[in-house]
């Protein structure tokens, strides 16, 4: 190898670094829309506690039901808009209703993130299957994307869920309601009611 092809492979280089580095700069210098009438992703009018522990990470949530299992549960879109990412994130792991306790994965297991528009995106986290959507899909506010489950680096089946704006993660609003998890300073929890409910009848 020449010196000239060596300097062109590093310039090369070089400049695939620098676009990287724009492409992930650029959005978070932008300034996103309104915020969009997020819900909560589950079914209407059930009860929901949304904790967060340390090193969880600011503002990330972890939903479980007030009662019964979380296995199985649907979850649902929070706001209208693009999936954008659909699939398996990291490793799966092995842990399912038969096998609570198998071997965790890593990373988001089977997930979901939408794009709503204005810079604001949603993730889905540890779903118990492959998502019922595909990237490019449009859906609709309320509708199912999947199940809770396990999967990826997972304790427990719950659903982890975030709200972004320009690639910075929110603190989750629901409702127009703030959610109340912020800072993963220390293990707590909130209650919230599920207002996602289909629209009701024209008048």
């Amino acid at each position: 190898m020449t010196a000239r092809t060596r300097t062109g492979i590093l310039v090369a280089v070089a400049l695939l670094a620098v676009a990287a580095l724009i492409a992930v700069i650029v959005p978070r210098l932008r300034t996103p829309g309104p915020r969009p009438d997020f819900q909560l992703p589950v079914a209407c009018g059930e009860t929901w506690i949304l904790g967060t522990y340390p090193g969880h990470d600011d503002y990330d949530i972890d939903f479980f039901p007030s009662s019964g299992s979380a296995w199985g549960r649907p979850i649902h879109a929070s706001y209208a808009g693009t999936v954008v990412e659909a699939g398996v994130n990291g490793t799966l792991g092995s842990r399912t209703p038969d096998n609570p306790k198998g071997p965790h994965g890593t990373g988001a297991g089977y997930w979901v993130k939408i794009d709503h528009g204005g810079l604001w995106e949603t993730q889905y986290l540890h779903m118990l299957e492959p998502p019922l959507v595909s990237e490019g899909d449009q859906v609709t506010q309320g509708q199912q994307l999947g199940r809770i489950g396990s999967t990826g680096k997972s304790g427990a089946p719950h659903l982890h869920y975030e709200q972004r704006a320009a690639g910075r993660k929110m603190e989750a609003h629901f409702a127009g309601q703030p959610a109340g998890i912020t800072t993963d300073d220390r293990e707590y929890s909130v209650e919230a009611k599920s207002q996602n409910c289909p629209p009701g009848p024209a008048s």
